[in-house]
Formats: C-alpha cells, sequence, structure tokens
C-alpha cells in the first residue's frame, strides 16, 4: 500500500514529520516496507532560456544561454522543438541523476558545441509520458528555486506492508484513522456530499443469483453530460506517485477512490449499455474481453454484471472493454457494489487477475461504504467532469449488522501481561471506531463495519496491544526446565533430524517443495481422494495435498536436467497425507537420483570409474540410501527385511520394500515405472526411496544413558565364500538371513556379490554367491572350527530357502 505524505495530512491534521509518522506507522502494526523521499528531485531547478542560437553544425540542435539563478548563464545545446527564449523550465546541471532516461549527466561535446547540463521534458522527470517539448514553466516561475517543491514532486512516499487481516487500511482514510487512534494527530472528517438529483436512473438493476452472499448490495447511478478529458493535475500527480498511469478524469477518480477510501468503484459509458444490467452466474463458455485487452472463458463460478448485449464486467475483479469510458463519453453509469470475498478471491486467482478492486474486496470492503461511496465519486465526477446526476437505484442493501462481542477487561493483562487501565482501552476501542458498552469489568463491544477481521475478545486484546504500544511489553526470559539435559524434541524431530543429516553426508541435497501437486500427479501415487483436494488453491495446478515427496522431487530433477544439471541427488524430510485426519499425515523421508549422482560420485565413467562412479544410478543405490536413514535413526538393522516389489509406481522387477517385521512397514524403494516418468514427463537413470519416519517403532527405554563399552576382538576377522544354488523364486535376502542366522556370535556380516543363471545349474535355478565374515571373539578358530560353522551355515540355508552348495 503506497501513498504520499501530502495525501496522508488530507486525512490527518498533524504536525509530526516524516520519520515520526514512519516510526508510529511500525509500532501500530502497519510496518513501513519503503520511504522514497524524493531526493533525487532536489538538484532540479528553475531556470530561464536567456538566448536561443540556431546550432552551427545541427538544423535540428539549438545553443541556448540558460539562466539558473546562481551566476553566469551556461549554454545547453538542445533539440526540443518549443525551445525558445524567454521559455521557463527544469534545469539539470552536470553530476545529475535524471530518473526518466537513467542517466547521469556530465558536459557533453554535441558536434562541436559544449552542453553543460539540460533543460528536462516530463517523461524525463517521471511526470508523464509527453516527451515532445521541455518543460514550459509560467513566466512568473521563481527562477534558480527548487523545481521539486514549485511543482510538488518532493512530496515523500511511503509503502506499508499490509497483512491480509487489515482491509480497512487498504485506504489512506483508515491508515489515518489508525494513527488518529494512536494519538498522533486527529482525523478529519469530510462534509458528506451535497448536489441536486434530476430524475430517476433508467438503466434498472436485478440480482439473478442462487446465493445473495455473492452479491449483498449494489448501488448505481446515470449522470448526464459529463465531460471526460484528463484529470486535474494534483490528482495526476497522486496516482502518478503511487505507480498508476493517469488515464481519463472518470477512470482517474475510480482509481482515485480505490486509494483514498478503500471503496473500488467502476464506470460504464452508458451509451454502451443496452438494456437494464444482471448481476448473475456467467454460463459456462462465456468470454469477456476486458479493459486489460485480455479475453477471458468465465463459468459458473464467476459472478459476472451483463446486460442485452452480454457479458460487461467481471464482479468486483476488472470491467469490460466494451464499455468502457473514454474521450467521447457523455453520460456515464457509476457504479458501488459489494461482492463476495471468497469467491472473489476464488475467480481472480482461477483467471490469473490481479487488481486493486479485488485486491480490497476478497480482504473485505466496508458494507456501509457503499453508498457514501457512490455519493462522494459523484461529487468527483460533478467536481472534475460536469454533469448531471439522477436518482441513484440501490438494490439488495440490508444494511450492517454489527458484531457484539463480550469483553472482559482483564484480558488484556491475561494474554498480553501488559498494565492497561480500563479507561485507556475503552479510549482507545473508541477511537479505532468500536463502540463500547456497559461499565464495569465487563463491556460489550461493537465491532465497526470495516472490521470484518475481529471476531473475539483476543482480537479486541490486538488493537489495544497495538495502539498503547507492543514496545511496551517488557522482554522476559524463559523459564529454566528443572530437569539437566532433558530431553526437548520429541523423538519424531530428533529422528527427522538425524534422516537430514545421513542423506546430506552420503552427498544429497535437501530440497523444499510444495505440499500441493496437480490432481493427476496425486492419483499417479496413491492419492487424489475428494478429502484431499483444496477448497481454494493458489494455482490451478496445486489442487491436491500431496501423497508422497516423489512427484516434487523427480519434477525438480527434470528442471535441473533442463537447465544442464542433470546428475542431481535430491531429498526432503516433510509431511505427506493419506487423508484428512490428523493420523493421515505422515512423516516421510523421501530422495531421488539422477543420471550418475550415485555416492561414489557423479561424472564420465573414464573420470570416475576408479572410485565406483560415471555409472548410471539403480535399484542398489535407493536401497542404500533408504537403509542408510533407518540406521541413522536407530532401529537395530538385523531386524529389518527387504522384500521384492513396491507400489505401482515403481518398476515392479526393480523395486523392493522394507518391513520391520511381518507387519511394520518402513518405506520402498526402486528405478521407477516407465510410465510413470512419462506421465511427469521426466525422462533419465532414476531411482528414489521414501522411508516413514513416523512408522518407527520407539526405542525401549533404558536403566542408563551412558554407552556400553567398545569392545574390540584381538583376533583376525575371515572371510568365506559360499554359492548355493536355489529356485529362481528364491529372494537373496532369504540367503543372507539364513546365513547370518547360523551362529550370531561369529558371524557378524554377511554380503550377495554374485547371481548367476544358466544351463550349468538347471532349469528354473540360479546360483547365489556370497561373503560370510567371521570374527573370533574368544580365541583364533581352528580348522574343525571353520569345518563345523561351515556346516551350520549350508544347514541354515537349506532349511530355509532349500539350497544346496553349489559344486
Amino acid at each position: 500500500m503506497k501513498f504520499t505524505l501530502s495525501w496522508l495530512k488530507e486525512h490527518l491534521e498533524t504536525d509530526a514529520g516524516l520519520d515520526e509518522i514512519c516510526t508510529r506507522l511500525t509500532e501500530i502494526g502497519l510496518e513501513v516496507e519503503d520511504v522514497d523521499d524524493k531526493a533525487a528531485f532536489k538538484p532540479f531547478v528553475i531556470a530561464r532560456v536567456v538566448s536561443a542560437e540556431k546550432h552551427p553544425q545541427a538544423d535540428r540542435l539549438k545553443v541556448l544561454m540558460v539562466d539558473t539563478g546562481s551566476g553566469a548563464p551556461v549554454q545547453v545545446v538542445c533539440g526540443a522543438p518549443n525551445a525558445r527564449a524567454g521559455l521557463v523550465g527544469a534545469f539539470a546541471a552536470p553530476g545529475t541523476y535524471v530518473p526518466g532516461i537513467d542517466v547521469t549527466l556530465a558536459v557533453g561535446n554535441i558536434r562541436g558545441v559544449e552542453s553543460h547540463g539540460m533543460l528536462c521534458s516530463e517523461k524525463e522527470l517521471q511526470i508523464s509520458d509527453s516527451h515532445d517539448g521541455i518543460i514550459d514553466l509560467p513566466d512568473d516561475a521563481p527562477v534558480g528555486q527548487s523545481y521539486a517543491a514549485y511543482a510538488h514532486l518532493d512530496d515523500p512516499l511511503i509503502e506499508i506492508n499490509l497483512t491480509p487481516n487489515r482491509p480497512d487500511c487498504t485506504s489512506i482514510h483508515g491508515i489515518a484513522r489508525d494513527l488518529a487512534a494512536s494519538g498522533l494527530g486527529t482525523l478529519k472528517t469530510r462534509p458528506a456530499p451535497s448536489f441536486t438529483v434530476e430524475g430517476e436512473t433508467p438503466v434498472k438493476l436485478t440480482l439473478d443469483l442462487d446465493d445473495l452472499k455473492l452479491c449483498p448490495g449494489f448501488a448505481l447511478r446515470l449522470v448526464r453530460g459529463v465531460r471526460n478529458g484528463p484529470s486535474p493535475r494534483w490528482m495526476q500527480q497522486r496516482l502518478l506517485a503511487i505507480g498508476l498511469r493517469p488515464i481519463n478524469a472518470l477512470v482517474d477518480i475510480t482509481n482515485y477512490m480505490t486509494f483514498d477510501q478503500g471503496r473500488p468503484m467502476h464506470v460504464f459509458d452508458a451509451a454502451k449499455v443496452k438494456g437494464n444490467l444482471t448481476v448473475r452466474r456467467a454460463r459456462e463458455g462465456e468470454t469477456v474481453l476486458a479493459l486489460d485487452q485480455r479475453e477471458y472463458k468465465l463459468g459458473p463460478n464467476n459472478v459476472v454484471i451483463a446486460d442485452e448485449n452480454g457479458i460487461e464486467s467481471i464482479g468486483g475483479i476488472m470491467g469490460g472493454e466494451h464499455s468502457g469510458c473514454n474521450e467521447n463519453t457523455v453520460d456515464v453509469l457509476i457504479e458501488s457494489a459489494l461482492w463476495d470475498p471468497m469467491n472473489i478471491a476464488k475467480s481472480g486467482r482461477a483467471l490469473g487477475i490481479i487488481t486493486d478492486a479485488r485486491y480490497r474486496f476478497e480482504r473485505g470492503a466496508d458494507p456501509e461504504y457503499m453508498v457514501p461511496g457512490l455519493e462522494r465519486t459523484t461529487e468527483l465526477v460533478l467536481e472534475l467532469c460536469g454533469g448531471t446526476p439522477a436518482k441513484a437505484e440501490i438494490v439488495g442493501d440490508k444494511g450492517y449488522e454489527p458484531k457484539i462481542v463480550d469483553f472482559p477487561y482483564s484480558e488484556v493483562k491475561r494474554l498480553t501481561d501488559l498494565e492497561v487501565s480500563n479507561e485507556e482501552s475503552n479510549t482507545i476501542l473508541t477511537r479505532l471506531g468500536f463502540t463500547v458498552s456497559g461499565s464495569g469489568e465487563r463491556v460489550s463491544v461493537a465491532v465497526p463495519s470495516w472490521r470484518p477481521d475481529v471476531d473475539g475478545k483476543a482480537d479486541l486484546v490486538e488493537e489495544i496491544m497495538r495502539i498503547h504500544g507492543v514496545d511496551n511489553i517488557k522482554p522476559a526470559p524463559l523459564e529454566s526446565h528443572a530437569a539437566v539435559n532433558g530431553k526437548i524434541l520429541t523423538t519424531l524431530q530428533i529422528r527427522s533430524r538425524l534422516a537430514k543429516r545421513a542423506l546430506a553426508a552420503r552427498g544429497m541435497l535437501e530440497a523444499v517443495t510444495w505440499s500441493f501437486i496437480p490432481e493427476d500427479q496425486a492419483k499417479l501415487f496413491g492419492g487424489g481422494s475428494p478429502a484431499l483436494k483444496l477448497a481454494n488453491p493458489i494455482a490451478a495446478e496445486m489442487s491436491d495435498m500431496r501423497p508422497s515427496l516423489l512427484p516434487g522431487l523427480l519434477s525438480a530433477a527434470q528442471r535441473n536436467a533442463d537447465k544442464g544439471y542433470g546428475d542431481v541427488a535430491l531429498f526432503e524430510v516433510s509431511g505427506t497425507y493419506e487423508n484428512d485426519r490428523p493420523d493421515g499425515q505422515r512423516r516421510v523421508a523421501g530422495g531421488i537420483r539422477r543420471g550418475t549422482a550415485s555416492l561414489a560420485g557423479a561424472g564420465r565413467a573414464w573420470s570416475n570409474a576408479a572410485k565406483g562412479g560415471g555409472k548410471p544410478v539403480d535399484v542398489f543405490d535407493a536401497k542404500a540410501d533408504a537403509l542408510a536413514v533407518i540406521e541413522a535413526c536407530g532401529l537395530p538393522m538385523g531386524n529389518i527385511q527387504i522384500e521384492q516389489g513396491g507400489p505401482e509406481w515403481y518398476h515392479p522387477g526393480r523395486s523392493g520394500t522394507i518391513k520391520m517385521g511381518p507387519k511394520v512397514i518402513l518405506g520402498y524403494f526402486g528405478e521407477f515405472h516407465p510410465l510413470t516418468l512419462e506421465t511427469l514427463d521426466v525422462s533419465g537413470a532414476l531411482c528414489g526411496f521414501e522411508v516413514y519416519v513416523d512408522a518407527m517403532p520407539e526405542a525401549k527405554r533404558k536403566a542408563t544413558r551412558t554407552k556400553p563399552a567398545l569392545e574390540l576382538s584381538p583376533f583376525q576377522l575371515v572371510r568365506r565364500d559360499f554359492a548355493f544354488v536355489v529356485d529362481k523364486a528364491v529372494e537373496a535376502g532369504a540367503i543372507v538371513k539364513a546365513a547370518t542366522g547360523a551362529d550370531r556370535k561369529l558371524v557378524t556380516g554377511v554380503n550377495v556379490f554374485d547371481i548367476f543363471e544358466g544351463a550349468s545349474v538347471g532349469d528354473g535355478k540360479k546360483s547365489v554367491a556370497i561373503e560370510v565374515q567371521i570374527q573370533p571373539v574368544e580365541r583364533t578358530l581352528t580348522d574343525e572350527d571353520f569345518e563345523a560353522l561351515t556346516q551350520k551355515i549350508v544347514a541354515s540355508v537349506a532349511k530355509f530357502t532349500g539350497g544346496v552348495l553349489r559344486s
């Protein structure tokens, strides 16, 4: 929200300066984001052209002698067609920065003649788009004085950062009201508009809506015989200062009312409106050419204003080009209406339209100012454009029924610990426009029409707190916990941090992706239920809560690949959603690897082969990542089971399910199904995993936090290789588990290093080779010990898998 200091002081009687006002705005919750004190315009001075001679080397240039009021005239080369002796304009000396052309002046040499500065056009000073000639001031303009002060260009510009719950401060009047309530001046009240109406407004209104909440009120007035030329200079300067382009008087008046009073208005050229106006839902497929020269396709979710020609305006968002006002407009229809904030927000977002009207209506415009806003706008039209107003046509306006809040004064102390007297609380609320009834420690407070954000007593406490002064709250340290080294974080928080550390240590980069994804992606990954569809999505393609982290990570990897970074490894530890209940939100650690971004390192095979890198990522990379997360979270890895296959978005033969026991599923890993990648428009070698951090069982409580003593065996580790012939259906993991269980004291690790299939091992068979790590503990093992252990391993594998030693 932008406004100039002089514009604010038109609503606020105060002697406070710029710095004091900005400080007070921030103190009362209207954070000042930027201040432009217009220092850039200070170097420009008013100067008079003493003489103007033709340039000796150029027909279109003139050599001027310019009196700047500070000594001898200076020589300036100028090409403006209106440059002449006696002209009074705005002069910029060498060293001056000219904002309109983004240039800092220096002494120039133009066709052999030196130029010591320039005379500026309005465009060069960002006053308007006019650059047909230099600024031409009246003869009595004070030479040598500041041009910015003379032309009111030195008016400081303030920008505040509004929170969405403050629609009352989308107007300069509302900001002034808050400042006055804080004690910084007095709020000015403008006399009610007074003018004589003649006749009725011939255009009638109809609210053809199944839900009148969509348009609670609509006011319309015809003004005949207007002259729609440029708006006056003071209005143009204020609109330009806040970034709006002046168009014509009628349009500028509506823009002025939007910022001055927070009341978006609209004007129709009455000659272009056919018949009466109807407020209705748009029909499926209807289109309108809007004032931004774009055509929009509408539907029943959009509320429109239509006549016999069709749609003339998208209600509360933007008018139509067909009925817009221009210099030929003679009769004008002025609209002041109320719209449903939720519908305006949804329509504006769906159509991709951002306007000042939408910004205010979706936050909640003052319903009590609908008719006064029409009167004030009519007054401005009569003042600037002339004409004869007709009686207003008003439909649907049922008046405002104020909300009543039961307010105990003790809430201020309870919620803020501020000592604010009942009298001061009463005064603050009254200054802000609230009506306080009753006496004693408990009163009834009526909420004004311009504060739709105030619902309960906590909101009233906030109003009192910010006006009394948040800086009056004394800082206090947090209470100390009685326990020393007590556990602060929950187990889930601890495991989330451990998972992040483990994945980062494996060379993966953390990503933060949207929790909202397109419906087709949600369905692809097991979601898409109506319960998880957003009622008010921030974009049409972000319609569903994500059931998985993988769609966002895969899309992020593809965006990196599109920019030339194909070897990426990304992870995220965040929430996914199975349903709309609290227990349906999961805490998941997920990740993907693309290209050659394995743990050994990405790159070409010939540059990284020695370290095992340079190969496309596969299912085993994803498996290692997933198991690293589980191990980092402190689960006993001996209880982990791997089963072949995973959800349908994984490749059926190159994926796995991680379990702890027969029922607890800890996660999935694998390469992705080609149809999944095709649907996501993703390509390349890709693998990924998801581990459900919240599914991990809590560790059993121990009597002490002290770690056991580290016991290292003094005996040499021994490795023995075995090759077993088993049925093709037998999983390698089953062989590993059977070999590990043969003697848990001596067998410390089992790894698969080869799988072979061929005629030599028989039809329907395969050979699985494993390496068994044997760690003696009590003594050096003899040949007899190794033979006995070998028999145990062979017997265990035979018992659980049916495998036999390969001969």
